[in-house]
């Protein structure tokens, strides 16, 4: 396996209010101004305290069943089910990926809930998936940087929990990373702490392509990339 780790830096990631608001949306006679006024305070705050950190290896020892919409990497079988399997059945190998906003964000949520602040808690927790998904995103383009060197292309990343592949499967899938620079330990059900954290895997070949993300085919309503490709389909109409 070929590892790379990555300390990003708050800055690098260009995490501006305006990505704050769109997620947090408003109700009608809701004063933007004061919104914006908290954004711009956690956002500061945030940027004193975040450690940011990903990492990827990449694993070659793939093996595809078909009939069973699987795959074995590294020896260790994946049920990933269909819609992952039809976007990664073409890779000669993957990145199988961790990063993580760090601690002191899912601490501050919780404070701030604890004291009865209920928005500023909600904007910290809105600002942690934000940070984690661009760090994901810096990574990302990292990885297709790489491997467009020796001419190969990369697939979108996919995590246990979405389109169909059981969240469960993060406890196999932390035995691919072992040395775990992130620092992320999971709990029993396979929950991720720190909280605001992403893993997954990333396919690399010739012949993959990156795709729109395939909402209509997934089940899952709380999604990240659903909410964002809301976001982009309604920006488009506009």
């Amino acid at each position: 396996m070929t590892n790379s780790t990555f300390q990003i830096d708050y800055k690098d990631l260009n995490i501006n209010v305006s990505q704050i608001e769109e997620i947090l949306g408003y109700n009608e006679g809701e004063d933007r101004e004061i919104f914006k006024v908290l954004i711009e305070e956690v956002l500061k705050e945030t940027e004193s305290f975040c450690q940011i950190r990903a990492e990827y290896n990449i694993c070659t020892d793939l093996v595809f069943n078909n009939a069973e919409k699987s795959v074995d990497i590294n020896g260790i079988n994946f049920q990933i089910k269909k819609i992952v399997f039809d976007q990664l059945k073409n890779t000669d190998s993957v990145a199988v990926f961790l990063c993580t906003a760090g601690e002191e964000l899912g601490i501050r949520t919780r404070k701030a809930m604890k004291d009865g602040d209920l928005l500023t808690g909600y904007i910290y927790d809105v600002a942690g998936s934000v940070i984690v998904d661009a760090a994901a995103d810096f990574m990302q383009n990292e990885l297709e940087l790489s491997v467009n060197l020796s001419g190969k292309k990369i697939t979108n990343r996919y995590s246990p929990g979405y389109c169909g592949w059981y969240v469960a499967e993060q406890h196999k899938l932390f035995q691919l990373v072992p040395d775990n620079y992130c620092g992320i330990r999971l709990t029993e059900s396979a929950l991720m702490d720190p909280v605001k954290s992403i893993s997954g895997i990333i396919g690399i070949g010739a012949n993959v392509k990156m795709n729109p993300y395939t909402c209509g085919l997934c089940e899952m309503k709380n999604c990240v990339y659903r909410k964002k490709k809301e976001i982009r389909d309604k920006s488009a109409t506009v």
